[in-house]
């Protein structure tokens, strides 16, 4: 059996009287892509922020490798090896492309020297090199996605959190993004993705777990979840059942 490397016992958060994710489980598996998807409002980055450190649960717990790290803050959570993107891209707009990767490499090297080698590194793995001294602010959107990419495996994370990095781009663009995500899951990066966009990312993934207003609501192999009642009433809709 595939060693389990994260996993959310029954996870709650609540807001006031809002419960955005409530009694969520997972375990995800090391070395698979598991796809997070369900419709806005759903609770799929709110999940997101609960993993990798933003927010703290009302209840439950959460384990990497075994080791609670419910009470940890997002820093330390890093440097054990959770690393993530944002829906909408963070990038320091008036440092270059190599300065803003070096940010994350601090995690792991110290050195500034050794903390540039190793993001001049992942802007190759991420095809950036060439815009390595670009100033970041003058970044395509896809550009910056990519940036957001690096900077996250410049951190050499055992799990990294993409959320939303195909959204909004043509299908030459999403289809390099997807060959980039199985680059790094062949490095032996650990991949939980939040996408929208179905046909992309369901042949990508080897898992998918659907959210509905903060719950689970189905998981399972891509082709089975497609075809589950619940899911297709609550997010793909009758359109989709046609298809």
């Amino acid at each position: 059996m595939t060693e389990i490397i994260l996993e959310a016992e029954r996870v709650t958060l609540r807001f006031g009287g809002l419960v955005a994710n409530a009694d969520v489980s997972l375990a995800v598996r090391r070395g698979e892509i598991l796809g997070l998807i369900g419709p806005n409002g759903a609770g799929k980055s709110t999940l997101f922020n609960l993993i990798s450190g933003t927010y703290r649960p009302t209840s439950g717990r959460i384990l990497l490798e075994g080791q609670d790290i419910t009470g940890l803050p997002a820093p330390e959570r890093c440097r054990r090896g959770i690393a993530r993107t944002f829906q909408v891209p963070r990038s320091f707009d008036s440092m270059n492309v190599v300065e803003n990767v070096i940010v994350g490499g601090f995690v792991r090297h110290p050195r500034a020297a050794e903390a540039r080698a190793a993001a001049l590194a992942t802007l190759d793995v991420v095809g950036l090199a060439h815009r390595a001294d670009a100033v970041a602010g003058e970044l395509t959107p896809p550009e910056k996605r990519r940036l957001e990419v690096a900077r996250a495996l410049a951190t050499e994370p055992r799990l990294l959190l993409l959320d939303e990095v195909l959204t909004g781009l043509t299908p030459s663009e999403a289809k390099a993004g997807v060959e980039l995500i199985r680059r790094v899951a062949e490095r032996g990066v650990t991949v939980i993705m939040v996408e929208h966009v179905m046909e992309v990312v369901m042949p990508l993934v080897d898992r998918a777990v659907v959210l509905h207003l903060g719950r689970v609501l189905a998981e399972g192999r891509p082709a089975d979840v497609v075809r589950d009642e619940a899911v297709i009433a609550a997010y793909l809709g009758e359109r989709r059942r046609a298809a």
